[in-house]
């Protein structure tokens, strides 16, 4: 079967730039796929790198693809190409393929299934109790909830003392989620773990460590939670071997069927992140997002509300997003 292929450019500035302990991340760009194989049949993808530094090559596979490709052209190119291309590519198939076995059940044949409520991103440094405040102001009761707070993007000195606060404002009943992005050593992670060792509010230390100190990261898992991240983009191996619990974040990491696959047959130890979507690729985030929900170990997603703009291009409609993206 032949199939159209239609690839549009998309671009937008999140609302305030996000701070790691690899750089600042404030643009999104990529590109939008519209995939029809005839009588109403359209399947929709996106394509958008992560990092900055990948765009220039994901542009020119996107450019290359054919504008009326077979099935096993696609396929292929999905088995060559992982991450944002591979995304792009595998929704828009499976979303044609809604009436196969594959997809049976999943709610992608148009009864898309809604997020549960996000973990809130606080941003990193000194901001972060700025924010806390002002959520609070506003009336935001922790009890409950699920933060995430950047670090590694200080001194570690600062940052304590950091936590001391925020440790000083969660209840017993909210959670809290530590994100070093592969900026801690050893012991420094060390410490941190000895430091929340008990705390009953601590959901994990994502990423501590660099993708390269994989002993490290195992080793230091023996004495509380760890979150793989970075490690699962860079070493796709790890998907199946890490026990621990794991961020995918299904838009940049490749074909997202084997993922719906996993989550429809209830493994556990997932959870679902944003890499800042426009309206299409984020209704395959809230899908999977709630599929983890309904599985045996249900974690609330990070969706980082309050960070893109609003507007047609984050609509649920993927015909507005379409439009919005000319």
């Amino acid at each position: 079967m032949t199939l159209r292929l239609q690839c549009r450019a998309f671009h937008f500035a999140l609302l305030q730039p996000l701070r790691t302990s690899a750089g600042r991340l404030q643009q999104r760009s990529g590109w939008l796929l519209r995939l029809d194989r005839g009588e109403g049949c359209v399947g929709w993808g996106e394509v958008a790198p992560l990092h900055p530094e990948l765009l220039n090559e994901c542009c020119a596979r996107v450019a290359a693809l054919p504008d009326r490709p077979s099935r096993q052209q696609l396929e292929g190119l999905i088995v060559e190409h992982s991450g944002a291309l591979g995304f792009g590519l595998g929704a828009a198939l499976a979303e044609l393929d809604a009436e196969s076995d594959a997809m049976a059940g999943s709610g992608v044949d148009g009864c898309w299934l809604g997020a549960p409520a996000s973990a809130l991103l606080l941003p990193a440094g000194q901001r972060m109790l700025t924010v806390l405040k002002t959520l609070q102001e506003s009336g935001l009761d922790l009890h409950g909830c699920t933060l995430k707070w950047k670090v590694a993007t200080e001194s570690d000195r600062m940052e304590r003392g950091l936590l001391e606060q925020l440790l000083a404002h969660l209840p017993a009943s909210a959670r809290l989620r530590l994100d070093a992005n592969g900026g801690w050593d050893r012991a420094t992670a060390s410490s941190w773990m000895q430091a929340l060792h008990g705390d009953p509010r601590l959901d994990w230390l994502e990423q501590p460590l660099p993708v390269a100190d994989q002993m490290g990261l195992e080793q230091l898992a023996e004495r509380g939670p760890v979150a793989l991240d970075e490690s699962l983009q860079q070493r796709p191996e790890l998907r199946e071997s890490w026990q621990g619990w794991q961020v995918r974040r299904p838009s940049v990491e490749g074909d997202p069927r084997p993922l719906l696959r996993e989550l429809q047959a209830g493994t556990p130890r997932r959870m679902l992140s944003t890499a800042f979507e426009t309206g299409i690729a984020r209704r395959w985030l809230q899908h999977l997002a709630a599929l983890q929900w309904q599985g045996p170990t249900p974690a609330a997603p990070g969706l980082a509300p309050g960070w893109c703009p609003s507007g047609p291009l984050f609509s649920e409609n993927p015909e507005i997003v379409w439009a919005a993206a000319r």
